[in-house]
């Protein structure tokens, strides 16, 4: 395992507890009475699969510099398969995609997108010119992002589940 990724998957592994109660609480609702009074049932799951879902939280400073932008890393210097790349050939239910707030240690903000919304854009820009705003951005290491304005998104489907802005 490289030292970069090692690096960087123990800095945002830190936010693992607090992403999980925020999606958690997307993925559960009340039960409706019927299933509460005879099948001993208070909630439920939102879907009845497993859900697949991607994390990304980003440093102090880039929520204000980029605040309706969130970056899929495009290309790696090693040339392996990147997060687009699994994206786009259909992996992944939803995405986390979080700010760290200035200490470093906690969520300023985030949104919840739906990564099946997310390529159902993709393919309406492709087939008939839907505008998504979108560009490149690269690293200092060589590693190549694809940033995405989320506000140019359609808005069916919904792309964002939830947010917290």
């Amino acid at each position: 395992m490289n030292q970069v990724y090692s690096i960087n998957r123990n800095w945002s592994n830190r936010f693992i507890p607090e992403i999980q109660r925020i999606v958690g609480a997307h993925l559960l609702s009340v039960a409706p009475d019927n299933l509460d009074m005879y099948d001993a049932t208070d909630l439920l799951m939102m879907e009845a699969r497993d859900l697949r879902i991607a994390a990304r939280v980003r440093r102090p400073g880039y929520a204000d510099a980029f605040p309706f932008d969130f970056t899929i890393r495009a290309q790696v210097p090693s040339g392996k398969e990147t997060e687009l790349s699994k994206i786009v050939n259909g992996k992944g239910d939803w995405m986390f995609y979080g700010h760290a707030d200035t200490s470093g240690h906690k969520l300023a903000s985030w949104w919840l997108i739906d990564l099946r919304a997310f390529r159902a854009g993709l393919i309406r820009q492709a087939t008939n010119g839907h505008p998504i705003r979108c560009g490149d951005r690269t690293n200092p290491d060589g590693t190549r992002f694809k940033w995405f304005d989320i506000r140019s998104f359609p808005s069916n489907p919904p792309l964002v589940v939830a947010s917290r802005r």
